[in-house]
């Protein structure tokens, strides 16, 4: 039993995800505003906004040249609040509610802007994965400009016209920030909280569903429905 125990404490040291937030830590200085470790899984890395762009080029450079995505995140609560309700929120006392929700809104490596970048990089050749983070300044209710690092990343061509087309993020120096997927005339960020999700004001979330009982007249017809397909098998059998 000792012996499990000592394993599940090894378990919560990530001794190499420790030395690589160090190492990071003096190869971007004063970039870094903090870091976050998830043993066995991730190292989070957060970076002062007005450093986003060098750090990016830092990381490549110091071997982190594969480029996996690029995304953000509105951090800010949807001002109609939920649509509906759903079963399985009774099953929930108000301590389990708020400890799960709380839990689910962690911000692994800190900050409290409401729009944040997020990135993922890899080192291939040493078989390390970093999130890079950066929280996004708000400039008269909108997030700021970001410079691009399509420059320092090809791949990140695509996913920054993504970010811009969802949440509406302008990345500075990008060389054709079109939309992917919705039309040009379309207004608005589906993916900001304050979009308003119009359809589902008509129509539930998919798995909501209102079940409408039988009434007892047509229940008991029913049920001697099938009751009489059932006597007459048997009778024929």
């Amino acid at each position: 039993m000792a012996d499990d125990d000592a394993q599940a404490g090894d378990a919560l040291v990530d001794e190499a995800r420790t030395a690589l937030a160090a190492e990071l830590c003096e190869l971007l200085g004063d970039a870094v505003a903090e870091t976050h470790i998830q043993p066995g899984q991730n190292l989070w890395v957060r970076i002062d906004f007005e450093h986003w762009h060098t750090a990016m080029q830092s990381l490549r450079d110091a071997g982190f040249n594969y480029f996996g995505f690029l995304s953000a995140i509105d951090w800010s609560d949807a001002p109609e609040g939920r649509y509906e309700d759903t079963e399985f929120d009774d099953t929930f006392d108000d301590d389990d509610a708020s400890s799960s929700t709380a839990e689910q809104t962690v911000r692994h490596g800190g900050g409290e802007a409401r729009f944040e970048l997020l990135a993922h990089l890899h080192a291939p050749t040493r078989h390390q994965a970093i999130i890079i983070k950066s929280d996004i300044p708000d400039v008269d209710g909108a997030p700021a400009a970001v410079p691009t690092i399509t420059d320092v990343f090809d791949g990140a061509d695509w996913h920054e016209r993504e970010a811009h087309e969802m949440f509406g993020i302008h990345f500075e120096g990008h060389p054709n920030l079109a939309h992917i997927y919705l039309p040009t005339e379309f207004e608005g960020h589906p993916l900001r909280k304050d979009f308003p999700l119009l359809a589902r004001a008509v129509k539930p979330w998919p798995g909501v569903v209102d079940i409408e009982e039988i009434p007892p007249e047509l229940e008991a017809q029913l049920e001697a429905e099938v009751m009489a397909e059932f006597e007459a098998s048997g009778a024929a059998g």
